[in-house]
């Protein structure tokens, strides 16, 4: 398959949140936009709480109550980056329920995407049954699954959908279609 044509000057400064259940790939494609975007990049899962690293350590799923403090975090990051930089950047977040990523898109008037990385069931649990040193373990990937509300109609996102497609096809997709999106604005 031919691969698109990205021309990374035509894409403009975006606020971008790369979601997904656990194991998607939500870290890799972060860094791999922003080596090629040279966008500032957080990395959700490094606002949480001891608490709540804690119980998803201990195999507890979060409760609504336990992201919220995490939710804000993830929001101010964004936030800052509007108002302080020149609107760029990206954030990792499983961005689960839609009032979640409500929340994070709140009071935000730029360029916003969530980048939305669909993953079948299957090749999920392969790769959390080989993920080492992260806090989630494969056995809260139900949980999540059962969480996920995927983005609506309403929502600005942009949806790939991952099998076992090269790294770098599925990083040229999604630039591509941010440099779509942003001819179109």
């Amino acid at each position: 398959m031919t691969q698109p044509i990205v021309d990374l000057s035509l894409i403009k400064p975006s606020l971008l949140v790369v979601m997904g259940v656990s194991g998607c790939g939500k870290s890799k494609l972060a860094k791999g936009l922003q080596q090629q975007l040279n966008w500032p990049f957080q990395e959700g899962d490094s606002l949480h709480s001891e608490h709540n690293v804690q119980k998803m350590s201990e195999g507890i799923p979060l409760t609504d109550e336990d992201r919220l403090p995490w939710l804000g975090k993830c929001h101010d990051w964004l936030k800052e980056r509007e108002t302080t930089g020149n609107g760029s950047g990206i954030l990792t977040c499983s961005a689960l329920k839609k009032s979640y990523r409500d929340l994070l898109r709140k009071d935000i008037h730029g360029s916003f995407y969530f980048i939305y990385i669909h993953v079948p069931q299957d090749i999920l649990l392969q790769r959390l049954q080989k993920r080492k040193g992260h806090f989630m373990p494969a056995s809260l990937l139900s949980s999540q699954l059962e969480t996920l509300d995927p983005p609506h109609a309403d929502e600005p996102f942009i949806e790939v959908l991952v099998k076992n497609d090269p790294f770098e096809e599925v990083l040229q997709k999604i630039l591509y279609q941010l440099q779509q999106h942003s001819i179109k604005s």
